[in-house]
Order: C-alpha cells, then sequence, then structure tokens
C-alpha cells in the first residue's frame, strides 16, 4: 500500500474544533479584527513593553488603529492589489500595518530590517512594490534615497523615529499615519475573493536570488481555522512572542492565537527569559534552538548545585525519562507499532516508575517550570526544524506539552502538526485538516509504501499557487496535479504521523558512496552536555567530520579528567566521546561515525550563520570554517 493519506478531521480533530469561533464566513484576513472588537473590545491584545515606545494595545485600539492606517494608505493613492514592501521588526505597529495594507485591499512584501540593503533592495524591485513601510529613518538611509528601486514610490512610512524633514516622496511618521487616516474616510471593503494576494515572503537565498512566495488570504485563513487541533487557547491566555513577526510560522501563530482573545506580548531574545518570569505565557510559540537554550540553561543551574541535590535531581529525571517512555510505549504512542506483549512490558515499567515520577512532579518539576518559563506554560509548539529526541523528551519529563509542527513558507507554514493526545514523541505529527502527504522516490518520483523513506510531498488548501513571477521554478516545485515537493526526507506511519529524516539537498554522499542524512547524527551529537552546537560535514570524503562549538565549563571539565592535556589529545577523547553517542543511536551504521572533530566559534544571527528562526546556514558555515574542514581531512 502506497504512503500517501489525505487527512480529514477524525472525531479527536472535530472534538478539539468544536465551540471555537467559525470563521467560515471570511473572506480576508483583515476581516478578523472588527469580530475581534466586538468579541473582546477592552481585553488586552498587544504588548510591546521594550524599545523607545512601549506601547499597550486593547482588540477595541487594535481594530481602530488598523482602520486609520487603512484609511490613510487609501488617501495616499493605494489600490487593491498593489503591493508595499514592510521592511520591519516585531511590535504593534508591524501588525497594525500589516493588516491597514490587506484592509486597503492591498498586500505586503515583508522582510526583516536586518536583512543586507543589497537583499531588501532586491525584494523592493522583484515585489513591483509601489510604496515602502520600513522600520526607520535610519533604515531607510542604508537603502538610498536615490537608488532606482526607490525612486518610483508613492510614499513612504516610518515606524520608529520621526521621518526625513526632506525626501523625494511623501514621507510620514507613524504619528501623521494614523493622524491622516483618522481625517480620512473609512477604507471600502476590500474585494471578496479569499484567492487573492496577502503577502509576500522571499526565500532566504542561499542557493541564488531569494524566491517570493505568494501567500493568499486562502491558504493563511486555512491554518486559522485548523491550527485548533493543536492549541487550545481561551480568551485572556498570555502569549510571548520572540520570533520574526514576518516569519511565515510567527505570523501565522500570531493571527492564531489574536483570533482566540489571548493576550500577546513582544519580547527579544535578549529579554526573553526576564519575561518570560514577568508575564507567565500559557503558551509559547518558538522553534528548536530556543528550547534547547531553555535546556542548557537549566543544565548550567544543576552543575551548579551541590552534588547531592545534583544526584537526585538527575536519578529523579532518569526515572522520569523511563517512565515517560514506558508510558507510551503502553498507550502504542511510539514511533513503531507496539506487539501486545511489548505493550504489558511497557505498563508494567510505568506502573513501576510512576510513584517516585509523581513525587518529582509534585516536588521538582514545577520548580523547575517556574524557572525555565515562568510557571503557567501549558502547551509549547515547536517548529521550523527537527527538535532532537532528549530535548523532547526533557519537556515531557517535567509536564510541558511540547508539541511539534512541521511545513514551509510554501505552505503557509504548517502541514502536519501533533496532537496533544497522540503526541508521538520524534514524529512531526499527523497533517491538518484537508492536507494530503505523499512519499515518493526521490528519482522515479514512485509512490513508497508505509514506513519507507523518500521524498515528501504535500499537497492542501494552505499550499502556495507558484513562486512570484517565477514559472520554471513552479514547475519544478509544483507538479501537474498539483503535490508540492517539499525537499524533506521522511517516511509514514499508518496512523497518519509523518516522521522526518533530513534535507534532500543536505544529503551528505561520502566517497564510498554512502548516503548519509546529518540531522539524526547532530541530534544525537547535542545530546551530549559538552555540545552546544554542531554540523556534521564529510561531502565526498572517506568519514564525517564534526564542526562543535563547545560549552565551556563542560569541556574544561572533561578535559582536566585527560592524562594528555594537549589539544590533539582532547580533540581524540572527544571524537571517541561522541561515535560512543552515535554508536548508541537506534538502528547506528558503521558509517555514521566521525573520522574527526574540529572546535570552531559560534553560529550566531549576528555572524549570518543562524536564520532568523535560528536555524543553521550549513553554505555559509562550512565557508567559514573552511580551514577547519581541512584540517581535519588532513590537507
Amino acid at each position: 500500500m502506497n504512503a500517501e493519506i489525505h487527512w480529514q478531521a477524525d472525531a479527536d480533530d472535530r472534538r478539539a474544533l468544536a465551540g471555537r469561533t467559525d470563521w467560515s464566513q471570511l473572506t480576508g484576513i483583515e476581516q478578523l479584527w472588527g469580530e475581534l472588537d466586538r468579541l473582546y473590545g477592552e481585553a488586552p491584545a498587544l504588548d510591546a513593553p521594550h524599545g523607545r515606545h512601549p506601547e499597550q494595545l486593547t482588540y477595541r485600539e487594535l481594530h481602530l488603529r488598523i482602520e486609520q492606517a487603512a484609511a490613510a494608505f487609501v488617501a495616499l493613492g493605494l489600490a487593491p492589489g498593489e503591493r508595499v514592501a514592510l521592511f520591519a521588526e516585531n511590535g504593534p505597529r508591524w501588525l497594525v500595518a500589516d493588516q491597514g495594507l490587506m484592509r486597503a485591499g492591498a498586500a505586503d512584501a515583508v522582510r526583516g530590517s536586518a536583512a543586507p540593503s543589497d537583499e531588501l533592495l532586491y525584494i523592493l524591485e522583484d515585489s513591483g512594490s509601489v510604496a515602502l513601510v520600513v522600520e526607520s529613518a535610519a533604515l531607510l538611509g542604508k537603502l538610498g534615497f536615490d537608488h532606482g528601486a526607490l525612486a518610483a514610490l508613492r510614499f513612504v512610512v516610518v515606524l520608529e523615529g520621526e521621518a526625513p524633514a526632506v525626501a523625494p516622496w511623501p514621507c510620514l511618521d507613524w504619528a501623521a499615519l494614523l493622524e491622516r487616516g483618522a481625517a480620512a474616510p473609512q477604507a471600502p471593503p476590500s474585494p471578496p475573493d479569499p484567492g487573492r494576494l496577502a503577502t509576500l515572503l522571499y526565500t532566504s537565498g542561499t542557493t541564488g536570488a531569494p524566491k517570493g512566495v505568494p501567500l493568499s488570504h486562502a491558504n493563511l485563513l486555512h491554518q486559522i481555522r485548523t491550527l485548533g487541533v493543536a492549541v487550545n487557547p481561551s480568551p485572556g491566555d498570555r502569549v510571548v512572542s520572540v520570533l520574526p513577526i514576518w516569519h511565515a510560522y510567527e505570523r501565522t501563530a500570531e493571527y492564531l492565537l489574536l483570533a482566540c482573545g489571548c493576550h500577546q506580548t513582544y519580547t527579544t531574545l535578549k529579554q526573553l527569559r526576564p519575561d518570560l518570569q514577568r508575564v507567565r505565557p500559557s503558551y509559547m510559540i518558538s522553534v528548536p534552538r530556543l528550547w534547547e537554550a531553555l535546556l542548557s540553561g537549566f543544565e548550567d543551574a544543576l552543575a551548579a548545585m551541590p552534588a547531592r541535590r545534583q544526584k537526585l535531581l538527575k536519578a529523579a529525571l532518569a526515572v522520569g525519562r523511563l517512565h515517560c517512555t514506558s508510558r507510551r510505549q503502553a498507550l502504542d504512542l511510539t514511533l513503531t507499532q507496539e506487539a501486545p506483549l511489548a505493550r504489558l512490558q511497557g505498563a508494567a515499567l510505568a506502573a513501576i516508575t510512576w510513584p517516585v515520577q509523581r513525587l518529582a512532579a509534585a516536588l521538582f518539576w514545577p520548580k523547575v517550570r517556574q524557572q525555565l518559563a515562568g510557571g503557567a506554560l501549558r502547551t509549547a509548539i515547536s517548529g521550523g526544524g527537527a527538535l532532537a529526541p532528549h530535548v523532547d523528551g526533557f519537556f515531557e519529563v517535567i509536564g510541558i506539552e511540547l508539541l511539534v509542527g512541521y511545513g514551509l513558507t510554501e505552505t503557509s507554514p504548517v502541514l502536519t502538526c501533533r496532537r496533544p493526545w497522540a503526541n508521538r514523541r520524534g514524529s512531526s505529527g499527523r497533517p491538518l485538516p484537508g492536507t494530503s502527504i505523499r512519499i515518493v522516490n526521490p528519482e522515479s518520483r514512485a509512490p513508497l509504501g508505509w514506513g519507507e523513506r523518500g521524498l515528501v510531498l504535500a499537497r492542501g488548501p494552505q499550499v502556495m499557487a507558484g513562486y512570484f513571477h517565477r514559472p520554471e521554478a513552479t514547475a519544478s516545485a509544483i507538479d501537474a496535479q498539483g503535490w508540492f515537493d517539499t525537499g524533506d526526507l521522511g517516511l509514514l506511519i499508518p496512523d497518519g504521523s509523518l516522521l522526518l529524516t533530513g534535507r534532500a539537498k543536505d544529503t551528505i554522499v561520502l566517497s564510498s558512496g554512502e548516503n548519509i542524512e546529518p540531522g539524526p547524527l547532530e541530534e544525537a551529537l547535542a545530546a551530549s552536555p559538552l555540545v552546544e552546537q554542531v554540523l556534521v560535514v564529510g561531502q565526498d570524503e572517506r568519514l564525517l567530520g564534526a564542526l562543535v562549538v563547545p560549552r565551556a565549563d563542560p569541556l574544561a571539565a572533561f578535559r582536566s579528567q585527560l592524562s594528555d592535556a594537549s589539544q590533539e589529545a582532547l580533540l581524540r577523547a572527544l571524537k571517541g566521546e561522541f561515535n560512543r553517542l552515535l554508536a548508541a543511536r537506534p538502528g547506528s551504521r558503521p558509517d555514521e561515525r566521525l573520522g574527526g572533530v574540529a572546535l570552531v566559534e559560534p553560529f550566531s544571527l549576528e555572524n549570518g550563520l543562524l536564520t532568523q528562526t535560528l536555524k543553521q546556514r550549513r553554505d555559509r558555515i562550512t565557508a567559514r570554517d573552511q580551514a577547519a574542514i581541512e584540517a581535519l581531512y588532513g590537507r
């Protein structure tokens, strides 16, 4: 039987969606805000405590500002169907501008203000934007008033600070825009066409010029209507937003959570820890790197505790992991269908370990949850990359429901997500209602069977129609039957859950011809307390190698135990330690071993080696550390 599934909402999904606000009547995202004003009125919607202009908006104030912005945009000459570039960072003003443009019938082409100037100018030109909304006058100056891409602009809006006094086009600051909108007639209703363009998002362009991904209102509305199968927020629930708002993942999450009446606080990576304690969020949407950082923070705190308390907590964690693993085995929530005897064994182990886990859940884990996330976090969603099993398991033990979603910018973005009642750790969950997933042979495109690894194809209401003005790129990504090539490798198990195993383009081919997926190996290595970040390399080489960003204190302790303190001895010892980890993986292969280890500097947003959603840029890392890679292979 071919591994293909078209997921219609089952009974559990229907129960999760029952009683929620029915948004089926909407034909555009911008229609949300009037309804939310009616439902929640003076309830707090947005809070931005940091930056030059701290702001708080109720749902009524948010709706009013969106209407004012839309009226101003229309008064400035913006017409339905036109596009406006929006280059700015998280905050209420971004959301008001975004929805004001949609309310005016237009679409926005979005990117963060930290992107290189040449990339922003490329997006401005490629999108055919007639106007620009920009973070600050400084960024506007960096783009260059006299650049050809800016010459034909109809107007410019500056979100933060004052607008330039002299400019070749009308240039308004935020207050002036809202003042103009308050004095202008209300914007006419948007065209009642859910297929119209809502936004243009641009791929990172690591393998060429960025491609525009046009998402329609129908694409985005599908997410709002179906993501309730994973999260069930209530009005007034607190949410912390830290990811870039222009990214498809964060943006869709914001639309959804605000549509549920939540109170959202914008924060930054720098302010995240204190804001978690202050806000005490009920829900949090983030990426694997953040959950890894929270776990690292716990491990650092653990290392600083007295030896007896360390030993007690480590034992409680070990028993907790065994309990959770056994419980999932008993409930048949593992990644393989369990035989009746294995389920009985799991139930027995779960029962034996339950008293210890129960005691830890009363004495230890509330304090850990308080220190990590404020103590009120009920459900956390991880997306934008694979979540390492040891991270996944840790949050399960301490009592935080960590769900995982999967998708791409081209799919608005969510294709699959884990359900709370079917939370198969290690999987990316089942498709959203109305979504189809198919696994095919990467070369022949022949459909594969259940449990067979191949290329993941997707089809559904959230999938883009095609790249913006790129018919050739569209033809290579979407076939005649509408199946989108995700570029990911994975397999389906019979309950409909998707297991991802790597990126097709990330596959390392050794000189022996063996194909190695680096992702699972990197997840295993990241479980070591010695490792902060890691990238596996080895294309066309005889053996794999690892570029490791070490954790300083654990590395120093590890080195102190060696009889030879030289760098060469340290690297040999690390290679041995890491290869033991790799060998212990279920299904480990002899080729999945390291021939060498190199210690390198961190991968960060600042040095351009992480994306805005904190995924590693493999090509840029290997370019920076080329000398270390050559040294690994004796060149």
